[in-house]
């Protein structure tokens, strides 16, 4: 059972989040858009002009577009989370690897598809739901720093592809068009976040200067693959797996270190989830977004324990912790937060998109069987472990974190209070009159 109010996920032209950016900083966005689009009509009419693309530049993008994707599907979980750390600052990524080799070996009419179809994939597989304006303008940026050091290899006399470095000259002319490729890319991008968030310091902007070595370090292994690809186009695949290797065995440790896990669940502990909230709310607040929050509690969790065991109960808790990581979305926060309570954190969810996540977990859990054991060669089969919900939105339903954890449950309480197993959305607390008193 869902208690709410339906209303349409397809949101209207005039209310995109788009116009909710500060005059300044929806100028800037827009020119940097247009520019992007004037630069790969350039480079379209260029490739026209020049004659057709030759078999083996083919090749190489094909090459470099699955080489790009299989990089993003592997590393898609840590990706995005290290994207909703950055709220005020830059996201950095190894999306330019593959980028940056692209531009050694392919004409900038296959460049710009190849960032194209990088930051589509990350649409619908890395990063989620997300706001359209943002990853549209970061993918501009691509383009822009891309013309820019295509333009610096050019004068540098590498005219034709593949433009690798084969003399001292033509290495000093590829590092220069890796540095200016990275300079442009992060000055519009630390531009963006100046202009959007008039609250965000200088400091805050730069970011950190060892997420910026990965983008270096990315744009060196952008050069190595495409002096492999040149050579020795078999090896590519040997270098892709080191590149993968090295980016989930240093960075996921680091980060599932930082997360903190429930050893009963696998989920994430109360504390990281109090400390991702706020960055969640306030990430939301500067990009003009939403956050959904989803609280449930187990109906009859107690019964599991007195007749079963505790074992068997924490058996049955971490059934339900799995059920719900397979119901929400990529990049959705499950914690657990109480003893038979999780809360599931949902960035940039609309009301509906929250219900629809809770209406999912709800049927599952409520079609869940556990194996348990429950004492010497005996077995029992708990069948169904239905859940109460509490639902709310930030900013639609509360400004802080403190409001929309309240607000979350009480709709919570309300349900549980509604007869269990089912879902009751939080709405928002109308104003109050304050009428004056007559003398």
């Amino acid at each position: 059972m869902m208690i709410l109010i339906g209303r349409s996920s397809w949101v209207p032209p005039r209310q995109w989040k788009l116009w909710s950016l500060p005059p300044a900083a929806l100028g800037y966005v827009i020119v940097v858009d247009v520019v992007a689009v004037a630069i790969t009509a350039l480079a379209a009419r260029s490739s026209l002009l020049g004659g057709p693309i030759s078999k083996a530049e083919w090749t190489a993008f094909a090459v470099l577009a699955v080489a790009s994707t299989l990089h993003l599907e592997s590393a898609r979980g840590i990706e995005r989370r290290r994207e909703l750390a950055a709220n005020t600052s830059p996201h950095t990524n190894l999306k330019c690897l593959w980028v940056f080799a692209s531009l050694l070996l392919l004409p900038l009419s296959l460049v710009i598809p190849l960032v194209v179809t990088s930051y589509l994939y990350s649409w619908f597989r890395v990063y989620g739901r997300t706001i359209a304006h943002r990853k549209i303008f970061s993918a501009a940026t691509y383009v822009l720093a891309s013309g820019a050091a295509a333009a610096v290899l050019r004068a540098g006399g590498l005219v034709d592809e593949p433009r690798l470095p084969t003399d001292f000259w033509s290495l000093l002319v590829v590092l220069a068009a890796a540095a200016t490729w990275w300079l442009v890319n992060y000055a519009l991008v630390i531009g963006a976040i100046l202009l959007s968030s008039p609250e965000a310091t200088a400091r805050d902007a730069l970011g950190e200067l060892s997420h910026q070595l990965v983008i270096c370090a990315g744009l060196g292994l952008g050069i190595a693959i495409a002096a492999v690809q040149t050579s020795y186009p078999w090896v590519v695949p040997v270098l892709m797996v080191t590149v993968l290797a090295l980016h989930r065995d240093l960075l996921l440790p680091q980060y599932q270190r930082a997360a903190g896990v429930d050893v009963k669940t696998g989920l994430a502990t109360p504390s990281y989830w109090a400390n991702a909230v706020p960055l969640e709310l306030a990430r939301a607040e500067s990009l003009r977004s939403s956050v959904g929050l989803l609280m449930l509690d187990l109906d009859k969790f107690k019964e599991i324990n007195d007749t079963y065991g505790h074992p068997a109960g924490d058996r049955a808790l971490r059934a339900v912790g799995e059920s719900v990581r397979a119901e929400v979305r990529q990049g959705d926060l499950v914690a657990r937060v109480g003893g038979d309570e999780l809360a599931v954190l949902l960035p940039g969810a609309s009301e509906l998109e929250v219900l629809e996540v809770a209406e999912r977990i709800r049927d599952r859990l409520s079609a869940l069987s556990v194996s348990v054991e429950t004492g010497v060669n005996r077995t029992a089969i708990i069948s169904g472990v239905p859940a109460s919900f509490g639902a709310a939105v930030y900013p639609d339903v509360a400004g802080t974190m403190d409001q929309l954890i309240l607000a979350a449950d009480n709709a919570l309480l309300t349900a549980k209070r509604g007869g269990r197993n089912q879902i009751v959305s939080a709405r928002p607390i109308p104003p109050v009159d304050h009428h004056p008193i007559d003398n």
